[in-house]
């Protein structure tokens, strides 16, 4: 290429001297100059013209070379730019749900650099630096992995109101049994309570092997309450277990789990797995009325049919409510006070004295009663899910037992011939729930109906009274539950309308006098009579009781109304605010003096209006 183009500038540079050479014969030249000279030094030139050009041009080479490497340099970081953001967007799916939109404009704002980089290199290096940044500042994964273990922390902190038009003298937690009748003076004043008891904390770990997940899972509030607290000052409230349970979860289908936990007969809405219980969404930790559940001791089984069916039984902790009349003093004794040593609460709530002072008799009451319990309770269910919907049938047994002491009432009371008895009970459930419209509205129903079934409704009506012979006779339940739910990403509506019923379980001694539970001739007339606050506990904080006012329950009717909305849900938490109105009735069985015109009070009714708020933050 280089000699061509040299001769064709010499033939080029000759030719033009040539044809300036005039025809004519040459004048005569000078003798310092040969007549080779202009030639020579033309021909000169013309190299070193070459020279320089050929010099230009491998520089240019050079720096085309130089160009040609920096730009495959640059693709090379480009390369490396889109595989780091590939792995941050996988990262940021794992741990971020909201880093999908954080990779999107990450992708858009790279591409753009890809399209410059021909003419501005600088921004890959600057694009590379801020996509570092952004993997760096990536959230902290929302698990504690631990020697293989999986440890996932949760719960909320909630600071919560309740306005009352009855006082109970009850903290957030309504006493849905416990709503006084019209003749107390509680039912004249209403009362105002500012809370945050139902903070929660909790723990959920998890092992995978290769036939099994392994679980353990822990759950507490503070809706405890320890011998020193109040809430004059400090309002220190003792830490409350509610859930504590592990579990083996084979890949064949079969699950055991074993610990304190909702109990089986609670519904759910996944199967029958843990931790998936369709909770009522009040406020109120009490629930509503008509919601049937317990959380105790359970040890559970379940087996998994192809994720259509689920069959479950567990054994679970019993224990038994009591309300009853008329009995004999001393004629029966189904449990104890609970022994301080054997880690029960044997505290008491108080005593009265009656007598002389010289023979005085005082009588105490427990704190809390637990029963002598025979036999744990056994529950079984099957659950379905065959496209549309959630359905589960189940069934309940229990056994009572009693010792009995036939003599108590003779002339001399004594112990000879006293005898155990027990009785088996129990009843049936079912529980429907439908999710519509994508998800956004939940229709649930709920049935429960049985003998001795009182303390599985969220009111703990009683389970069993006493017959005259002092045997134990279980009491007619039923409890009956209609949900509605609307749900979108910020706002949570609810409402419930429950029920709860006792049934008369009542009966005659031998002298004709009224035994048991919600008899037609006990005396309720009482119940609209107000009565002076009483001093057994210190003046000015102990309402007076009604006398003649027996007043058992009939049933008990809940309405409730709420809301939450949620401001913020996303990688840090969840805020969101709640707002509930509950209405609520207590109907008593009539008793004496209900003929025409009743006395006040003789066919009592308890009615209360509920407003509860609450602020809380959810650990992501």
């Amino acid at each position: 290429m280089k000699r061509p183009l040299a001769l064709a500038l010499a033939v080029l540079i000759t030719t033009s001297v040539v044809a300036q050479t005039p025809s004519e014969s040459p004048k005569p030249k000078t003798a310092r100059y040969s007549s080779t000279a202009p030639v020579s030094k033309t021909l000169q030139d013309m190299k070193d013209a070459i020279s320089a050009q050929q010099q230009q041009i491998q520089q240019l080479q050079q720096q085309i070379q130089s160009r040609d490497t920096a730009i495959q340099q640059l693709q090379q970081q480009v390369g490396q730019a889109q595989s780091a953001a590939q792995q941050a967007q996988e990262t940021a799916n794992a741990a971020v749900p909201k880093a999908e939109d954080l990779d999107k404009q990450y992708m858009g704002t790279l591409q753009h650099d890809v399209a410059d980089l021909t003419t501005v290199s600088g921004n890959t290096v600057n694009e590379l630096q801020e996509a570092q940044k952004r993997i760096s500042g990536l959230e902290s994964p929302l698990a504690i992995h631990y020697k293989g273990i999986t440890i996932t922390p949760g719960g909320f902190l909630a600071a919560e109101t309740v306005w009352r038009q009855r006082a109970e003298g009850a903290d957030i937690n309504t006493s849905l049994n416990g709503i006084p009748y019209p003749g107390s003076s509680q039912a004249r004043m209403s009362e105002f309570y500012g809370s945050g008891r139902q903070s929660r904390i909790s723990m959920l770990a998890q092992g995978k092997l290769e036939n099994m997940t392994m679980t353990g899972y822990v759950e507490a509030d503070f809706l405890g309450s320890g011998t020193t607290s109040n809430n004059n000052q400090s309002n220190s409230y003792v830490l409350r277990q509610r859930q504590a349970w592990g579990q083996a979860a084979l890949k064949n289908g079969w699950i055991f789990t074993g610990g304190q936990m909702w109990s089986l007969v609670t519904e759910t809405r996944q199967g029958l797995d843990n931790r998936a219980e369709a909770l009522p969404m009040t406020i109120d930790p009490q629930y509503t009325v008509g919601f049937s559940w317990s959380r105790q001791y359970g040890f559970r089984i379940v087996k998994n049919l192809g994720h259509k069916a689920w069959f479950g039984f567990s054994v679970e902790n019993s224990e038994a409510t009591l309300t009853t009349h008329g009995n004999t003093a001393g004629s029966y004794l189904l449990g104890g006070p609970g022994l301080s040593g054997g880690l029960y609460n044997g505290a008491i709530s108080g005593c009265t004295s009656t007598g002389t002072s010289s023979a005085p008799v005082t009588t105490c009451s427990a704190l809390a009663n637990y029963s002598f319990n025979p036999a744990p309770d056994f529950v079984g269910k099957l659950a379905f899910q065959p496209g549309f919907g959630h359905y589960e049938i189940f069934g309940v047994a229990t056994e009572f037992r009693d010792r009995v002491f036939p003599n108590a009432g003779a002339s001399t009371p004594s112990s000879a011939g006293a005898y155990n008895s027990a009785t088996w009970t129990g009843g049936i459930g079912g529980n429907a729930r439908w999710s519509m419209f994508q998800k956004h509205i939940d229709l649930g129903l709920h049935a429960l109906e049985g003998k001795g079934l009182g303390r599985y409704g969220t009111s703990t009506l009683s389970d069993v009274t006493i017959r005259p012979n002092g045997t134990v006779a279980p009491i007619q339940t039923a409890q009956g539950l209609l949900t509605l739910e609307f749900h979108n990403p910020k706002w949570d509506w609810y409402g419930n309308g429950g029920v709860e019923y006792a049934g008369r379980t009542a009966f005659l001694n031998a002298k004709g006098a009224p035994v048991g539970y919600g008899s037609p001739l006990f005396n309720n007339t009482g119940c609209g009579n107000e009565t002076l606050p009483s001093t057994a506990f210190g003046g000015g904080f102990d309402p007076g009781g009604l006398s003649n006012c027996n007043a058992d329950t009939k049933d008990i009717w809940e309405g409730s109304l709420g809301f939450w909305y949620k401001p913020y849900n996303g990688p840090k938490g969840r805020l969101q605010f709640g707002l509930q109105y509950s209405y609520l009735t207590r109907m008593a069985w009539s008793g004496y003096g209900t003929h025409i015109p009743a006395p006040l009070g003789a066919n009592p009714t308890a009615i209360d209006n509920m407003f509860f708020t609450s602020f809380r933050y959810y650990l992501p």
